[in-house]
């Protein structure tokens, strides 16, 4: 309905704007300086003006200012929504900096953590390794001393057979020193061969 109004209006305006004109026309008849003032002309201009703007103001006026407000109210309300959104988006942008900032705090402390059980569980290992070869040193001296233990008893028997078995030589034969220390001299030699 806008749109026939504001045609209906300008073909009026045009049929109106064209009136001066045609009261010029007639007005000719002698000639006129451009700024002599004609009555006529001026009736009729101001005529046409006072009733072109009763015109607009009844029809076009109301449906520019109904167009201009909706179109300002539409823009408030762009606008009103674009901060809104600026604010939300602000909003979540804190929120997701926090979020960040909080998973680098936990990812550094998860991080400490396991460098310091890692640090923890080192020195354990190494502690452990520590008593382990304790143990087997330990192992070791007292198989050694049990085996050196063994090997003396073990040479003090021998020693007691071979005494045992030379004064049973020198026995067997009871002679002079000088004949005992040959017997047992001739027996360690048959020892030492029968060894090799």
């Amino acid at each position: 309905m806008g749109i026939v109004m504001l045609r209906l209006l300008s073909i009026l305006t045009l049929a109106l704007a064209a009136l001066p004109a045609a009261a010029q026309e007639a007005a000719q008849e002698k000639p006129r300086g451009l700024l002599d003032p004609h009555a006529g002309l001026m009736f009729w201009t101001l005529l046409i003006f006072v009733a072109l703007w009763l015109l607009l103001r009844k029809y076009a006026f109301p449906a520019i200012f109904a167009a201009v407000e909706a179109r300002e109210k539409a823009l408030e309300d762009a606008i009103a929504a674009a901060k809104r959104d600026r604010e939300e988006a602000t909003k979540l942008l804190e929120e997701h900096r926090r979020q960040i900032d909080a998973a680098r705090a936990d990812a550094q402390r998860l991080i400490a953590e396991g460098a310091k059980a890692g640090e923890k569980i080192r020195a354990e290992m190494i502690e452990e390794a520590r008593h382990q070869q304790q143990e087997i040193l330990d192992r070791a001296r007292q198989e050694i001393g049990a085996e050196r233990d063994r090997a003396i008893a073990e040479l003090r028997r021998e020693a007691v057979d071979l005494a045992i078995r030379g004064a049973s030589k020198v026995i067997e034969r009871n002679l002079d020193d000088e004949t005992n220390r040959k017997i047992v001299e001739q027996f360690l030699g048959s020892l030492q061969t029968s060894e090799r």
